[in-house]
Order: C-alpha cells, then sequence, then structure tokens
C-alpha cells in the first residue's frame, strides 16, 4: 500500500529550497532516457506526486508516449533526519498530464510559490505522478501499492 509520510511531504516540499531539487527519469517510446530537474515535486494526497510541468520540452513528450517515470530525492545534508539508506528515496509510478480542469488547479495550488513566479502566465501543466513503488537508495522497497 502506498501511503506517503508527513516526512516524505517535508522533504519533497522544501527540497528545491534546500537545494536538493528532484530528479525525473522519463523514457521514449523507444526506450531514449532523459532526466530533468523539477523544483515543484510534491505530494498531492497519499499515493500521488505532482509537479508544474512549465518547459514542455522532453520530459512533456516522453510522459505523452510512455507513462512511466521514477522521481529521485537525495538530501545528503539531511542524513539525521531521513530514515532511508543514502537518504534518498525513488518514487516510480505512472505519469499524466492535466493540460485543464480541476487536476491542472490542484497541481497549481501544490507548487510552491518558487515555481510559480518562474510562470507567471501560469502557462505550463500540471503532472500527476501515481506512485506504485517507493524505494531507497538500495533498492529495498519502502512502500508498494497493493
Amino acid at each position: 500500500m502506498i501511503k506517503m509520510t508527513e516526512l516524505m511531504r517535508k522533504l519533497l516540499h522544501t527540497a528545491l529550497a534546500d537545494g536538493t531539487p528532484c530528479l525525473v527519469g522519463t523514457a521514449s517510446r523507444d526506450g531514449k532516457p532523459q532526466i530533468s530537474p523539477k523544483g515543484s515535486v510534491a505530494v498531492l494526497d497519499d499515493a500521488t506526486l505532482c509537479y508544474w510541468e512549465r518547459s514542455l520540452r522532453t520530459a512533456y513528450a516522453h510522459i505523452g508516449e510512455n507513462p512511466r517515470v521514477v522521481v529521485y530525492y537525495r538530501n545528503f545534508a539531511r542524513t539525521a533526519e531521513i530514515p532511508y539508506r543514502g537518504a534518498a528515496m525513488r518514487f516510480h509510478g505512472r505519469a499524466r498530464i492535466a493540460k485543464s480542469g480541476p487536476d491542472r488547479d490542484r497541481v497549481w495550488a501544490a507548487t510552491i510559490p518558487a515555481e510559480q513566479e518562474r510562470d507567471p502566465q501560469k502557462a505550463g501543466v500540471g503532472v500527476l505522478i501515481d506512485v506504485d513503488r517507493i524505494e531507497e537508495l538500495s533498492g529495498t522497497v519502502i512502500m508498494q501499492r497493493d
């Protein structure tokens, strides 16, 4: 069962301010990989991550072709408070794009102000990630969808 913790929420919420934005890994339909820093990754609900996609480049195109993604978080400076090996977490899941409507609005509302300021026209889209598995750096599973 996936039920993200308050610590996960806090760490992702402060990741950009801590200088450790999440990295989002995507792949094209034919498997060409891409890693992109995303400063707006947040916990939307117990089993869903989200981020505001403002660049609309490779990660955006890949999600349209292949919804499988991984979000990587690591903050070695917070090792004392992060109970996971390597002070890291990988969130594996399936992404979907919200170009309009309530899901897009929810993602915008969950986006930190520093990232909202980078898109003053609100021209981006919301990306929601239904998380299937969370693991620590060693690959040990922290949580997994039933």
